[in-house]
């Protein structure tokens, strides 16, 4: 796992979550140099995290962009308001690994790419949907598919939520067969 001196102070990461969030990163040593905040927040639409590139890095190269995780400050946990970190510690860092894997895709967008995606992601949930498996297959190629089964399994099964929302999780994100069908395919990462 990934250590506070290993972080060259690229990371702000809230002490609430640091721990689980160091354990994600160990998953992208790729992303070790690259600067991102997490940052709790109170009203993200429709979503428990959600990474952005910084707005202001946007015209720099690659390499030098900076990304934002907005993190949820509370879950809605059966209907009850809890904060994000008690969660059950494989959901988190499955939540984590997630958002990495989007900031994996955004590394290699051009400045035109990632416009265009986020207009494509904001109109076309079709875009949207293909986003969110890229994503989860980053992840899970990175050797985090126990952590995105977890986290799939939390929501669907765990956490109380609508029945609404399961469809559209359904829908939207790669299921946990193809999950298990991608983690066949690659070599499992110890920690």
């Amino acid at each position: 796992m990934l250590k506070d001196t290993d972080l060259n102070f690229q990371h702000n990461i809230p002490k609430e979550i640091k721990e689980d969030t160091l354990k994600a990163l160990s998953f992208f040593p790729e992303l070790q140099y690259v600067k991102i905040d997490f940052k709790f927040n109170e009203n993200i639409r429709k979503s428990v995290m959600q990474a952005q590139p910084k707005f202001t890095s946007m015209l720099k190269p690659r390499k030098k962009r900076a990304y934002v995780i907005k993190v949820s400050s509370y879950f809605s946990l059966k209907g009850t308001k809890i904060p994000i970190q008690d969660l059950p510690e494989d959901v988190l860092i499955g939540w984590i690994g997630h958002e990495l894997g989007h900031i994996m895709d955004y590394r290699e967008k051009t400045t035109f790419g990632l416009i265009f995606y986020g207009l494509a992601y904001l109109a076309s949930k079709k875009f949207f949907m293909s986003a969110e498996r890229v994503a989860d297959t980053y992840a899970v190629n990175h050797g985090m598919g126990n952590y995105i089964l977890a986290t799939k399994d939390f929501i669907l099964h765990q956490a109380g939520m609508s029945d609404k929302y399961i469809r559209r999780i359904n829908k939207l994100y790669l299921p946990p067969q193809e999950i298990m069908d991608l983690m066949e395919k690659i070599p499992v990462k110890k920690i």
